[in-house]
């Protein structure tokens, strides 16, 4: 990191996260009994941040909390895992929040509210112009206004990875700026007015219709998909008992934007990114359940054959 640059910016939310387990997820009309609330760390903005700054990763925070103790407790628990929050600002109001609900299987269904998160404008982000510009790699999500996440990619020089999450319509401007779109397979159908893709071939065939540079789609517990120029590598992931997915997925963000941030090429990145992914669902919580280099490194397979020694499937 030179000066106050860091390798990573990441441009996005910060929410507090009401996590209620329930033995069933809830349908339309339907009231279920819940166990005891807990509260945690939460915000796709942020928990990216802490993903990156767990590995190891210089990263700044642009974003917004608000003016409650519950915005100055988030803010407090990201400075003491390392994420610089000079670019974080202070609005009146509430902070972002969260209710999970985690069913038996570790599958989730999330409601959120925007709070302060709504205040992340253009203005917002062009304030860290000069962090974003000297980044590595600038991450973000749709947790934010989508012109401010135009406005971070137009002041990227990096690589600009987007985690187009919750998906929204996106303006082709903006996906014209993306070099590493990362879906998941719902966000993907979303982006493409299309059904859910339910194979792999469906995926990559909806990726190669979006155009970014190179699209990484995240497939639970099948792993992920990166569908890059000609090539398409479909990674599976390590053998994992789930307890929790919640952040599993900003977890893959931030381990992918580490990777790339350390020159590494985008299947090998995807490969980490998934071992990364796949720890995280073996702890409760999203922030709370990120990995570190050391446990991420300790789980590679020596024997395992490398991304690039994988079949491929036929563009």
């Amino acid at each position: 990191m030179s000066g106050n640059r860091p390798d990573v910016v990441v441009v996005g939310s910060v929410n507090a996260d009401l996590r209620i387990e329930v033995d069933m997820l809830p349908r339309p009309g339907e009231t279920i009994h819940g166990g005891s609330p807990s509260w945690f760390s939460g915000g796709k903005g942020a928990n990216q941040a802490v993903a990156l700054a767990r590995l190891g990763r210089s990263v700044t925070l642009v974003g917004a909390v608000g003016s409650d103790l519950a915005s100055a407790d988030l803010a407090r628990q990201l400075a003491a895992e390392g994420v610089n929050l000079d670019r974080l600002a202070t609005v009146n109001g509430p902070v972002g929040q969260a209710v999970v609900f985690v069913d038996p299987s570790g599958e989730n269904s999330i409601v959120v509210s925007p709070g302060a998160n709504a205040a992340v404008r253009p203005d917002l982000v062009r304030r860290a112009h000069a962090e974003l510009a000297g980044a590595k790699v600038v991450l973000a999500q749709l947790e934010i206004p989508v012109d401010a996440v135009l406005a971070a990619a137009s002041a990227t020089r990096g690589i600009f990875v987007l985690n187009p999450a919750p998906a929204v319509p996106l303006p082709p401007e903006l996906l014209r700026r993306v070099d590493v779109l990362v879906p998941n397979r719902g966000e993907l159908a979303q982006l493409c007015a299309a059904p859910l893709p339910a194979t792999v071939d469906e995926v990559a065939s909806l990726a190669r219709r979006l155009p970014c540079a190179a699209v990484v789609v995240t497939l639970g517990g099948d792993g992920a998909l990166v569908v890059d120029g000609d090539t398409v590598h479909h990674l599976a992931p390590p053998a994992v008992t789930a307890v929790d997915t919640t952040g599993a997925g900003d977890c893959f963000c931030g381990a992918l934007a580490d990777a790339l941030a350390e020159g590494r090429p985008l299947v090998d990145a995807a490969e980490f990114a998934v071992r990364a992914a796949a720890l995280s669902v073996t702890a409760p919580g999203a922030q709370a359940s990120m990995p570190t280099r050391a446990q991420v490194l300790a789980a590679e397979a020596p024997d395992e054959a490398r991304p690039e020694d994988r079949m491929g499937v036929p563009r």
